[in-house]
């Protein structure tokens, strides 16, 4: 699904220099590469304050603590997507509350979140998905609306630009109160472990989140408040360096592969190509097929998937079971919920390959044994 390979092989000279250059230090906690790395990156984001961890998991669970949730408090997410998201706010002894996504964009539903609003509401939690943002303009309207906090999972968007109506333009991870990411090895902008950051505009809120990320010190040995210990270690910083430079230039690799993909399925009945709202630059973390005018669309997925893996190419189905779904989740109710927008989306979605590398053999080959199945 990405040729990580390739990529780093391209890079290789300042990649080797570099993680040589923190061997040498031996400073493998903190120091000049993460130092600097949270500066890149907050230059890049336009937020004043980047606070790098050890992965995204740990970046949602560190922002949901310093916004002082308490146990019961509801946390208003989409069902569709990665686990991570849902999975910390049942951690922290949070109710999750699971609403709908457009299908169209994979993103959660502006009007399912006023509608799942409840006195108890505290928070939001809108995932940039697939590389497509949400809508923030309208979520962020809610939120001032009935006081609520929001906290976006940019984990599959960075690099996305969002336009609001007045026509200015602000980096996702840059409009809520915080923003999480994940540098794992697959993002677009990934590193060779595991990685991830915070992100805020809010002074005092900065100074909380490093306590926290730092068990919960400002002052070494003194401890002010419960904190955890997630920390991105220097060479993965050090790489990050090297590569955020980079990250426009990958992004614009993966669109062309996208504009390519658009073609080659373009008036296919059988097909949904991922849908570009106005006010959003997908960054394609992910290109993602909606099969539709199919019957038993689900077991129509499941075998161009096992077409597609015995021609040897990779695919991925991102995300089989809902987080509503899930075991995990029964303990809040999870089975009585009717997101059927969702549901319908788990059926039918598909991933093909997506990544920098791409080359128009490989894509014309993708193409090929995708529509040959389809078109069966």
């Amino acid at each position: 699904m990405v040729d990580l390979k390739q990529q780093y092989l391209k890079i290789k000279g300042e990649i080797d220099s570099a993680v040589a250059g923190v061997l040498d230090s031996t400073v493998f906690i903190g120091g000049r590469q993460v130092n600097d790395f949270s500066k890149n990156l907050a230059g890049y984001l336009g937020v004043k304050h980047v606070i790098p961890c050890a992965n995204g998991t740990d970046a949602l669970q560190i922002a949901m603590m310093a916004l002082d949730l308490q146990p019961g408090d509801e946390v208003i997410t989409p069902s569709f997507t990665y686990v991570a998201t849902t999975e910390v706010i049942a951690l922290l002894k949070l109710k999750p509350v699971f609403v709908e996504v457009d299908p169209r964009t994979f993103c959660v539903d502006s009007e399912s979140i006023r509608k799942a609003i409840t006195p108890k509401t505290k928070a939001i939690v809108p995932v940039h998905l697939y590389g497509h943002s949400c809508d923030m303009e309208a979520i962020m309207a809610i939120a001032r609306e009935h006081d609520l906090f929001v906290i976006e999972d940019n984990a599959q968007s960075i690099g996305s630009d969002y336009t609001f109506k007045d026509g200015t333009t602000k980096k996702t991870g840059n409009i809520g109160i915080i923003s999480c990411t994940s540098f794992f090895p697959s993002k677009n902008l990934g590193c060779y472990g595991d990685g991830g950051a915070v992100c805020t505009n809010d002074d005092a809120l900065a100074v909380k989140l490093k306590m926290i990320a730092n068990h919960g010190q400002s002052k070494r040995y003194y401890h002010d408040i419960v904190g955890c210990n997630s920390r991105l270690d220097a060479l993965q910083a050090a790489i990050l360096n090297i590569k955020l430079p980079l990250l426009d230039s990958y992004v614009n690799a993966r669109r062309k592969a996208a504009d390519f993909y658009d073609k080659a399925f373009s008036g296919n009945e059988k097909i949904i190509t991922p849908f570009r709202a106005d006010y959003c630059k997908h960054v394609f973390h992910q290109y993602t097929l909606i099969l539709e005018n199919i019957d038993n669309p689900e077991s129509f997925r499941d075998g161009l998937s096992a077409f597609l893996a015995e021609n040897k190419i990779p695919n991925m189905i991102y995300y089989p079971v809902p987080a509503h779904r899930q075991k995990m989740f029964a303990s809040f109710g999870g089975a009585g919920y009717n997101l059927e927008k969702t549901d319908w989306l788990t059926h039918r979605v598909i991933s093909l390959p997506m990544h920098t590398e791409l080359d128009e053999e490989q894509l014309n080959f993708i193409t090929k044994k995708v529509l040959e199945y389809v078109n069966r």
